[in-house]
């Protein structure tokens, strides 16, 4: 909610909750689902490391504990590491989310390769707010060389149903943005996408690649032109910052695994905090590992080797570069 939608009564209610539960963020990150039908080129669910995530999803019941538990907590991101909308349980929960008058997005991204009519009529009654999808390519031959396995005319169809969805219920919700990840095979096609994405009342981003092994950019001006910096090393020199500060989600947006096991940030998969469904989100969260871990990325302490963040590369180039975290940055508020 913007600023100007303060009032007294949300803060009040938040004030309550924060009394209530002890816990102070009103954001969360829950992931709706590990498992993924897509087998992306450079993905950990094709290339291996995603043991510790898991293949399960997020049940009804685990949900509704959860957030009537904590009303603190008026915004929450379901996807990450895998695919939401192989969650059986997805239409409940966001059934149930709203009429908690809880936020849901899907930010992270989502590939929205397999979703029935059904679902895709519940993301706009049930005014879900905003979700990326994630459309590597603007011609399926192009599209499928990273997303395989993957449709680009199932795609567009699905956000095609959207839309007329959206104007049947009269709503903006979803917001819908198209998120390009520019890779050498698929650079060429970034400024038809862009014009597609308008042609589908889409926003447009494009995204680097986390690879610098993997189709790496071949047109280097070209793509500077069309969407700025060709690397993260690039982006860093120019701006004097990293590209990726995920780690302010310790504070902000804490991330949660299917499960409930506690990952702290959505880059996080290495191991856990503790799992919130069992042992409590406030007790997770004031844990002595949660908060050595936020010193750690924020430069206040030494590393540990039992400390997810160890193992973490954006940790490692945070180190090397003495480029920590400002916990000051990390904790706004927003009242939902």
């Amino acid at each position: 909610m913007r600023l100007k939608s303060l009032n007294y009564t949300n803060i009040k209610n938040y004030i309550t909750a924060v009394a209530q539960t002890g816990v102070y963020s009103n954001r969360i990150r829950i992931e709706a689902s590990g498992a993924c039908q897509l087998k992306c080129a450079d993905c950990g669910h094709s290339i291996g490391g995603m043991e510790t995530i898991g293949k399960g999803y997020l049940k009804i019941g685990d949900f509704k504990r959860f957030v009537d538990a904590y009303p603190s907590i008026r915004n929450i991101e379901l996807s990450n590491y895998g695919e939401m909308f192989l969650n059986p349980d997805l239409k409940k929960i966001i059934e149930y989310a709203h009429m908690k008058n809880i936020s849901l997005v899907a930010e992270n991204g989502v590939n929205f390769n397999t979703a029935s009519d059904d679902m895709i009529e519940s993301l706009v009654r049930y005014h879900f707010k905003k979700m990326v999808v994630s459309i590597d390519g603007a011609t399926n031959e192009i599209y499928k060389i990273y997303r395989v396995g993957g449709d680009l005319g199932k795609v567009l169809e699905n956000i095609k149903k959207i839309n007329r969805y959206k104007q049947r219920y009269n709503t903006a919700f979803p917001h819908l943005s198209w998120q390009f990840v520019i890779f050498g095979h698929n650079e060429h096609e970034i400024p038809l996408a862009r014009r597609m994405a308008a042609d589908l009342n889409m926003h447009f981003e494009t995204k680097l690649n986390w690879s610098a092994t993997y189709s790496p950019v071949k047109d280097k001006e070209f793509v500077r032109r069309e969407a700025g910096p060709i690397s993260e090393q690039e982006y860093e020199r120019d701006s004097g910052r990293l590209y990726c500060w995920a780690c302010c989600q310790l504070w902000n947006s804490p991330q949660i695994n299917w499960d409930g096991r506690l990952l702290g940030c959505c880059c996080n998969k290495y191991s856990d905090f503790g799992n919130v469904f069992e042992e409590g989100l406030k007790e997770c969260l004031n844990s002595e590992r949660y908060i050595y871990a936020k010193k750690m990325v924020s430069g206040r302490a030494k590393e540990r080797e039992d400390i997810p963040c160890f193992y973490c590369k954006t940790y490692k180039k945070m180190k090397s570069k003495n480029m920590y975290v400002n916990p000051a940055y990390c904790k706004v508020l927003f009242f939902l």
